[in-house]
């Protein structure tokens, strides 16, 4: 695989309601340090820009940002609305509210559903933009979504919002927004590095209604925000050897070929990997090699 040559499109694609995505896209996070909000060193700038720029160059049209991925130099909004503002027509920018980070940086309390609006607000303001593509409610510990979920459908139906999904749930929040209002995108913490069956029966019910699965941390596994890991299984190195591709690859390999509706959004500050992560969307494994890979994680 020669990375700088491959495109998003090689990835195919699929919609998140109405508007179709490439199946590899970026997740903003990584934009803003060496790890994310105030765990790493801030990211320069100018290579920050450059990243989210080439992306679009390679045919990313989906970005995965929020209001509280910052550092403390570094806004990946303010660095999303420098980049790329004016939008092209396709690119989809994906947020999410809920959760709420203080000017210091420090975690506040989550949003109650009287707030969202504003954190909405803060979006759009950081984006330069007078509606947001897709807004997922990202749960922080409730045990029912419905009255948050409730307060951002009011701001679709207002012409704030376009589409609606829902980030860190169980397959009964899923069914509990629904009542509500559609959902087009789940977003859970997925991937070879971390297993939760209660997710992987989420990822099943996507599929059997069409609903995009949306992972975070695909790469990443444990280390989470810290950044990618860099414990991969040899199983994963035995592969990415017979590919010729990094371990990471593998990675977002293995992820998309849990369904067509399975979108990856790795995160990265870096021009080289952003080349690579993109050109894993063409790597196919084999039926065999998938076989292998499920087995390092269920073991």
């Amino acid at each position: 695989m020669t990375s700088e040559t491959i495109t998003a499109e090689s990835s195919g694609t699929w919609r998140l309601g109405d508007l179709p995505v490439r199946r590899v896209g970026l997740g903003a996070m990584r934009l803003t340090g060496s790890a994310a909000f105030h765990l790493g060193t801030p990211s320069d700038r100018e290579r920050s820009l450059a990243v989210l720029r080439r992306a679009v160059e390679l045919g990313v049209n989906h970005i995965d940002t929020a209001a509280f991925y910052f550092s403390s130099l570094r806004s990946a909004n303010e660095l999303i609305n420098s980049a790329l503002a004016p939008y092209a027509d396709d690119l989809v920018v994906a947020t999410k509210v809920g959760p709420y980070r203080d000017w210091s940086g420090e975690w506040g309390t989550s949003a109650r559903p009287e707030d969202l609006r504003a954190h909405v607000e803060e979006n759009l303001r950081q984006l330069g933009r007078d509606h947001l593509d897709v807004v997922y409610l990202r749960r922080m510990r409730q045990d029912s979504v419905a009255e948050h979920f409730g307060a951002l459908a009011e701001l679709r139906e207002a012409g704030l919002i376009r589409h609606l999904g829902l980030s860190d749930v169980e397959p009964r929040h899923l069914a509990e927004a629904q009542a509500v209002a559609p959902v087009v995108s789940v977003q859970n913490r997925y991937g070879l590095g971390f297993h939760d069956p209660a997710t992987d029966a989420l990822l099943a019910q996507c599929r059997a209604q069409g609903i995009a699965f949306v992972p975070f941390f695909a790469i990443a596994g444990e280390a989470g925000p810290r950044g990618a890991g860099a414990a991969h299984d040899e199983e994963v190195r035995a592969v990415a050897r017979a590919h010729g591709v990094s371990p990471a690859q593998v990675r977002i390999a293995w992820t998309l070929h849990q369904g067509p509706h399975v979108l990856a959004i790795p995160g990265t500050g870096n021009p080289e990997h952003l080349a690579e992560n993109v050109a894993a969307g063409a790597l196919r494994l084999t039926d065999e090699e998938v076989a292998r890979l499920d087995g390092a994680r269920t073991g």
